[in-house]
């Protein structure tokens, strides 16, 4: 499960100044109104950033990983995942998360992301986390005029495996003790990117629990900090017209 009591995320490696950041509602394509969570930077690096949290939605957790991306340049919008069946409502620790993840929707995921996509310039990307990271794979891997899709331990039966393709770019970022996706469905998945000529790139933390980046991110700072250094590089080189 990707729930934790966490404190804040760790820092990016070169941290800048926030100019905004707030609470702000967005209306996807078919009607939804859903939550979601901005942050401006102060100096932009001329990409976004869509947050896709794990099942727990717009969490606190989210909302200052949204300031943090903004320390590193990022345009960012977090979203909730929650609308259709919850609401506008707070997804605190005493949220009834998993009555509402059983009625998540791939086509209602997409829908809420456009929703994020469509408020930012420039080049955007995704990151997600747990179901987020299998979901912000699935969008890029669709297109969607994405630059590129970042996921943490994505939980793969969240997703189907890719049909069509190439799609934006994908980068993995693995936990070695995972017990959510085997390494056998991994294996799987980007052998089904492999078939459709979608580009991706895979790293794998040796020994990381699922959810170290959150759960655990101060015992496993190293690996947090060079997670965050593979997403710069990766949002950096394809940021880049192609």
């Amino acid at each position: 499960m990707c729930h934790s009591t966490d404190s804040r995320p760790p820092a990016p490696p070169v941290q800048g100044e926030v100019a905004s950041h707030e609470q702000i509602e967005l209306t996807a394509a078919d009607g939804n109104r859903l939550l979601a969570y901005r942050a401006e930077p102060a100096e932009p690096n001329g990409r976004g950033m869509v947050i896709l949290p794990d099942v727990r939605g717009l969490h606190p957790y989210y909302r200052d990983l949204a300031v943090r991306f903004a320390e590193a340049g990022f345009r960012t919008i977090a979203i909730d995942y929650f609308g259709r069946t919850a609401g506008l409502g707070d997804r605190g620790d005493d949220f009834d998360f998993m009555t509402h993840v059983r009625q998540i929707t791939t086509d209602g995921v997409r829908q809420d992301v456009l929703a994020a996509t469509k408020e930012l310039d420039g080049p955007v990307f995704t990151v997600g986390f747990c179901m987020g990271g299998a979901h912000s794979w699935r969008q890029a891997a669709e297109g969607n005029g994405l630059a590129g899709g970042i996921g943490f331990y994505g939980a793969l039966r969240a997703v189907e495996e890719p049909s069509t393709g190439p799609g934006a770019p994908l980068l993995l970022l693995r936990a070695g003790a995972d017990t959510v996706s085997t390494p056998e469905q991994f294996a799987a998945y980007e052998a089904a990117l492999d078939r459709v000529g979608t580009e991706h790139e895979s790293h794998v933390y040796e020994g990381a629990p699922h959810s170290f980046f959150d759960r655990s991110y101060a015992e496993w700072a190293a690996a947090c900090q060079d997670a965050w250094r593979r997403i710069l590089s990766f949002t950096e080189r394809h940021a880049q017209p192609r």
